[in-house]
């Protein structure tokens, strides 16, 4: 019987049989309930994004925001499955304490059982360490967090709520910051595909390119350099096409 339901929080379950929550503050859910939460997870994050960087030896993430913790737990899944032996440094911003306190109490699909104790350090102390898995939950601003890095992230999962209820982590001054905190052959995975986002990756020199597949809706995914096996957007043509779009930006 689980204990995680709050005067914020409604646990949910999704279409693939495993649970999300919703936010009665932002008024969302944390995952799509149609293409669910653990395989929304994977195929609009995990999926592209080590299709990319997979073959490093040591791989740095930036998973904005902590949430539910799904992006984490199903990287640590995707990488045990797949035997990778890269080791994995993750940092994840998140503005709800609350929340990540609370986790310990969530019923996470049955895939995440063997990281329990990931999740109960995480939910208590913010940090678990071991010889190849670094995992560092920063509660507080992401703003302000990923101002810390430079040239660091080899992948980034951007997964912060909606632009239409959290527009703050979406703007083109928040991608610049991105930008700037990914390495050079950096890789973003994002699940909107709003022209607005395009905008404001594109506005900092990102390429564009259109993540899709079986059983999920199309998503984004970004990068530095020019990437082999994603189909690239147009972003001239989406332009000339849309002259009156334009990125979201910070309120000055």
């Amino acid at each position: 019987m689980n204990n995680f339901d709050d005067d914020l929080h409604t646990m949910t379950l999704s279409e693939d049989g495993s649970y999300t929550a919703y936010s009665k503050e932002y008024d969302e859910h944390y995952h799509s309930t149609k293409d669910g939460a653990l395989n929304e997870s994977f195929t609009k994050h995990i999926i592209p994004a080590f299709k990319v960087q997979k073959n490093k030896s040591e791989i740095n993430i930036l998973d904005i925001c902590y949430g539910l913790g799904f992006n984490t737990l199903a990287t640590l899944l995707y990488h045990k499955q797949n035997n990778l032996i890269s080791k994995l440094n993750i940092y994840s911003p998140e503005l709800d304490a609350d929340l990540v306190h609370s986790l310990e109490n969530f019923t996470y699909p049955k895939e995440f059982d063997e990281f329990k104790e990931i999740i109960i350090a995480l939910s208590r102390d913010g940090v678990y360490e071991d010889e190849n898995l670094y995992i560092e939950v920063f509660l507080g601003d992401a703003r302000e967090y990923i101002k810390r890095f430079k040239d660091k992230f080899d992948i980034v999962y951007q997964d912060a709520f909606s632009p239409s209820t959290n527009p703050i982590l979406w703007t083109k001054e928040y991608f610049k910051d991105i930008y700037d905190a990914m390495g050079v052959d950096g890789v973003l995975t994002t699940y909107s595909t709003a022209l607005k986002t395009r905008l404001a990756l594109y506005g900092n020199g990102f390429n564009i390119y259109i993540n899709k597949g079986d059983g999920f809706r199309s998503a984004t995914v970004a990068s530095k350099t020019m990437l082999d096996g994603f189909e690239l957007v147009n972003m001239k043509h989406k332009i000339a096409c849309n002259p009156d779009v334009e990125p979201l930006k910070d309120k000055i």
